[in-house]
């Protein structure tokens, strides 16, 4: 299933979610790197005029940047976007898999998914505001999705095994080891720069003339680290995406019974509320 096979919700919800998610992390970079050069500044490597108006600037600057970040909310706007995405594209597979509530025929099924994500836009409509427009003039309903469904109830299984739940346990499984190894990378980062820290600490009382001993700068780079592993909550994720990588994986052994559409219908839904431990983390994440 290409990306483009979805509908233009979808698309655009997804494009919104990238575009947030970017505009989040690049505010939250510029402010550790304000915090960085403050601590450079705060060492007083010279002491006139031009100096501290240039340190004060870095400050201003870095205020600049918290106010822009308060104002305008990138981190929620990401997590509505996400969220709204990951609720078309499960729409989207019971709509292809004839799963309940699309069983009936064709022209029934189309009405009803129309029905379904002109109700997810109306409940969504602050979200929608906030998506891109790029994919606007795309169809809700793609030829690929009326071809997939088009086939014969044999033929919808291994289509959905294969590209549907065989990739979300791989993509989850990928996902739960990044985020694992992501954690330790950075416990190992803070870590190594405490130590030296400790060390510079020690060194200085070795050789106290020396009064320039980037101690602080170091100091910002640790907290910068944890700070960051607090936002993209690696280890959380980590824990997440394993428990649903196990799910998938003891769900997909249920295919092996199915042999009616109604059989598969009740296979599909309880597939998609596996998968839909992604969306619930974006849902929760927006109280956070």
């Amino acid at each position: 299933m290409n990306h483009m096979d979805y509908p233009a919700l979808f698309l655009d919800a997804d494009g919104g979610s990238d575009q947030y998610q970017r505009k989040f992390l690049r505010l939250i970079r510029s402010e550790y790197v304000v915090l960085f050069l403050a601590s450079l500044f705060s060492m007083s490597f010279f002491n006139d005029v031009i100096y501290n108006l240039i340190y004060a600037g870095v400050f201003f600057i870095g205020l600049l940047i918290l106010l822009v970040r308060a104002q305008s909310k990138p981190e929620q706007q990401w997590y509505r976007c996400r969220a709204l995405a990951e609720s078309v594209k499960t729409l989207t597979w019971r709509y292809m898999m004839h799963a309940a509530p699309f069983q009936a025929n064709d022209a029934g099924a189309k009405l009803r998914f129309r029905d379904e994500l002109h109700e997810m836009f109306r409940e969504n409509k602050e979200t929608a505001r906030e998506i891109t427009s790029d994919w606007s003039g795309n169809h809700q309903i793609t030829e690929k999705m009326g071809d997939v469904r088009s086939l014969s109830l044999v033929d919808r299984m291994q289509f959905y095994l294969q590209h549907r739940v065989d990739e979300q346990r791989i993509w989850y499984s990928r996902k739960a080891t990044f985020n694992r190894d992501s954690a330790k990378i950075w416990i190992a980062v803070s870590g190594v720069v405490y130590f030296l820290a400790g060390c510079m600490v020690l060194t200085r009382i070795a050789r106290p003339e020396w009064v320039h001993w980037p101690i602080e700068p170091l100091i910002v780079i640790a907290a910068s680290a944890v700070g960051w592993m607090q936002i993209k909550k690696f280890n959380e994720l980590a824990a997440a995406y394993t428990v649903a990588a196990h799910e998938i994986g003891l769900i997909r052994p249920k295919a092996d019974g199915v042999s009616t559409d109604e059989e598969f219908s009740e296979f599909v839904n309880d597939a998609e509320k596996a998968f839909s431990r992604e969306h619930t983390l974006w849902i929760a994440r927006q109280s956070d």
